[in-house]
């Protein structure tokens, strides 16, 4: 597990051995294992960890005025996750994090975080990195969603992540992608036979 944690780390540029003797030492707590179904962290919650997803899918959601949860993101293994408006700020986060299979998670806690990203210039930079990858991210599934064509949205969203399918429940992946899922099932069953 803490070997995927150092590959994660290791994509942009190679850590140096003292770099990942720090990884290691800072990311030390306990795995926090999870059952399908729990809540991470509940909308109103500050956010006070990173995790590093090792196995097992999450979605992230926005609770609407209307008692509706929109889902805005997911969490795959080998990937970080947090509600990061709140984690960044220290403030009640507006979204929720819930578990979608049994789950298991290596967090960090944001004053460890920052004390580690403080010593080390490369994880600083492999931070970043990730930054700018959760931006672009950002951008993209924004502009997929001014699409009118659901059709059009589902290719971006197949092309970005193609994996999505076996990994998360299509009614999850049809509320982020704001169609019923009725009809995303039309049109990724349309899809698989073109």
């Amino acid at each position: 597990m803490q070997e995927h944690l150092l590959n994660l780390f290791d994509r942009q540029n190679k850590l140096e051995e003292p770099d990942r003797e720090l990884l290691l030492e800072y990311w030390d707590e306990k795995p926090l294992l999870l059952k399908a179904k729990a809540d991470l962290l509940l909308p109103n919650q500050i956010e006070r960890k990173l995790y590093f997803v090792a196995k097992g899918c999450l979605r992230i959601y926005f609770p609407d005025d209307h008692g509706n949860e929109i889902c805005v993101g997911f969490g795959y293994p080998n990937t970080i996750l947090s509600a990061f408006p709140s984690f960044l700020q220290e403030i009640p986060s507006e979204f929720g994090i819930q578990t979608l299979s049994k789950t298991q998670l290596l967090p960090i806690s944001r004053t460890n975080f920052y004390d580690l990203k403080s010593r080390s210039k490369a994880i600083y930079e492999a931070w970043q990195f990730f930054l700018e990858e959760a931006v672009v991210g950002l951008i993209e599934r924004e502009s997929a969603m001014l699409i009118q064509d659901p059709r059009l949205r589902l290719q971006k969203l197949l092309k970005r992540s193609p994996h999505i399918f076996q990994l998360i429940p299509q009614k999850y992946i049809a509320s982020y992608l704001r169609m019923q899922p009725e009809t995303l099932s039309r049109i990724y069953k349309q899809l698989q036979k073109s």
